[in-house]
């Protein structure tokens, strides 16, 4: 992967969700025409690209197609089959590559890539099989069962306290590979996002404090008010560690539990954009999309700089069935009218529980001035105050 690929070149995409949508805005705005691989004819990212190939990941003509379209390709989406990304890039610069997206996509493969990189994470055991959960050590339950693969925003996973509720969760889950974690205590969640181009040169943004609601991303807020410097440092550092040891190119996001002691523990990491830092559209004067350009294309990386005090809020498909079962849409005039609010909805045509639908980012001077406008709009749309 070398030099720079200028304005005027078409940038591919795999995935035709709100994360590919805002990436195309991004690439859009610098210049850059966009093609967006997406089964879905109403793909919110298809909808404003200049190219929509309908197929599935791995459909040959598909693939053939985003490469002639496409200079260099990228994903939006976390469980788009790595051998597609290996077939698009014996054509073309593909980042992040086909091998720390497979990573990141194994939950077994990512707790080692954490324990290679010196970054502790909850202690777990891999369950593949039924006489596995026989020898389950006692000191992980209680705990959180999750499918090794194909698990987000909640899914693929169950709270366990006995074995026999381990048993049944298993089951339940179809019985595929899972990894058992530890419950642990914990006082806080955190995310960061950084970027990584060919070169090894990095940047990140902000430290997140983020707030989950049903396994959900539904609040954050930057700068995080309740982690120390130095903790968030640390963050930092290992977040950097680890798309050092992937050598990644691209944007990664790594997500953390903050224990009651005061220490860290890796949870995950996102091969992509990431719902906590949609904020740096609005907050920042570089946003994560605009890095998922520049690690793209070869363009330079310069380091996000916050400018605003921020919190984001989620905003699911429930806010459209406050009422009854039959969808209303929410009062965007009255959000509309706050200081500081900036709304991006995601061009769904369809709105149901659980699907996120947009975000609400407010700015403000300071954390408590958008804090306060932010527990206005979440009155308005009727979201659970923070």
């Amino acid at each position: 992967m070398s030099g720079f690929i200028a304005p005027g070149a078409t940038l591919g995409v795999m995935g035709g969700g709100q994360l590919g949508r805002m990436f195309v805005h991004a690439a859009q705005q610098m210049g850059y025409t966009a093609a967006v691989l997406d089964a879905d004819a109403g793909s919110p990212a298809g909808g404003v690209a200049q190219h929509h190939i309908q197929a599935a990941y791995l459909d040959d003509q598909g693939l053939a197609q985003l490469a002639q379209h496409s200079a260099a390709i990228t994903t939006e989406f976390e469980n788009v089959p790595a051998p597609a990304l290996r077939t698009l890039a014996a054509h073309r610069r593909v980042a992040p590559g086909a091998d720390p997206v497979a990573i990141c996509q194994d939950r077994a493969a990512e707790k080692a890539c954490f324990a290679r990189s010196g970054v502790p994470c909850a202690p777990h055991v891999l369950i593949d099989s039924a006489d596995g959960l026989a020898t389950v050590d006692a000191a992980l339950l209680p705990g959180i069962l999750k499918t090794a693969r194909m698990g987000y925003d909640g899914k693929g996973q169950a709270r366990v306290s006995t074995r026999d509720e381990l048993r049944t969760a298993w089951q339940a889950l179809g019985g595929v590979t899972c990894v058992l974690e530890q419950r642990l205590p914990l006082a806080r969640e955190i995310s960061v996002v950084v970027a990584r181009g060919a070169d090894g040169q990095a940047v990140h943004l902000p430290v997140q404090q983020n707030l989950h609601r049903e396994g959900i991303l539904a609040v954050t807020r930057v700068p995080a008010p309740d982690v120390a410097a130095e903790l968030q440092h640390a963050a930092v550092q290992a977040a950097l560690r680890l798309a050092e040891a992937l050598d990644y190119v691209g944007v990664l996001c790594v997500e953390f539990f903050v224990l009651q002691d005061g220490s860290l523990v890796a949870n995950e990491m996102a091969p992509r954009p990431h719902n906590s830092g949609h904020h740096s559209i609005d907050s920042c004067d570089v946003s994560q999309f605009d890095l998922q350009v520049r690690t793209l294309t070869g363009a330079p990386l310069v380091a996000p700089r916050q400018h605003s005090p921020c919190v984001m809020l989620n905003l699911l498909g429930d806010l459209w069935f406050r009422h009854g079962k039959q969808p209303v849409e929410p009062d965007w005039a009255a959000v509309l009218a706050l200081p500081g609010a900036h709304l991006h909805l995601y061009g769904k045509a369809e709105a149901r529980p659980g699907r996120k639908m947009g975000h609400l980012t407010v700015t403000a001077p300071s954390a408590d001035a958008a804090r306060i406008i932010a527990l206005q709009a979440a009155q308005v749309l009727g979201i659970e105050a923070f």
